[in-house]
């Protein structure tokens, strides 16, 4: 079973920084496309930022030019870091794992695991 583990998550003031890692138990990230996601209570999980097996890279809207996903194959780790973090980028961010061939980015559910999350809250 594959597992993945978020870190990294805390409490900021606005206009700060967080750098987030998920790890992966089994096989190389090179076999996964990889992505973040976040939820607030009573609204639906989006997609952040996607990164594919080749390294390109996809990313909402409203976070574009504020984070960065990046991939160490070597130590099986994802990372997300956030810049410039605005009070509504409070939510819980979650690692994801597809083994699908037609990447589908931010599409939640082309995406086969999940992590358990880790929380960003950012105060003004």
């Amino acid at each position: 079973q594959v597992q993945l583990v978020e870190s990294g998550g805390g409490s900021v003031q606005a206009g700060g920084s967080l750098r987030l890692s998920c790890t992966i138990s089994r096989y190389s990230y090179s076999s996964y496309c990889m992505a973040w996601f976040r939820q607030v209570p009573g609204k639906e999980r989006e997609g952040v930022a996607a990164i594919d097996r080749d390294g390109s890279t996809s990313y909402a809207d409203s976070v574009k030019g504020r984070f960065t996903i990046s991939k160490d194959n070597a130590k099986n780790t994802l990372y997300l870091q956030m810049n410039s973090l605005q009070p509504e980028d409070t939510a819980m961010y979650y690692c994801a794992a597809s083994y699908g061939v037609a990447w589908s980015p931010l599409l939640k559910n082309y995406y086969n695991y999940w992590g358990q999350g880790t929380q960003v809250t950012v105060s003004s």
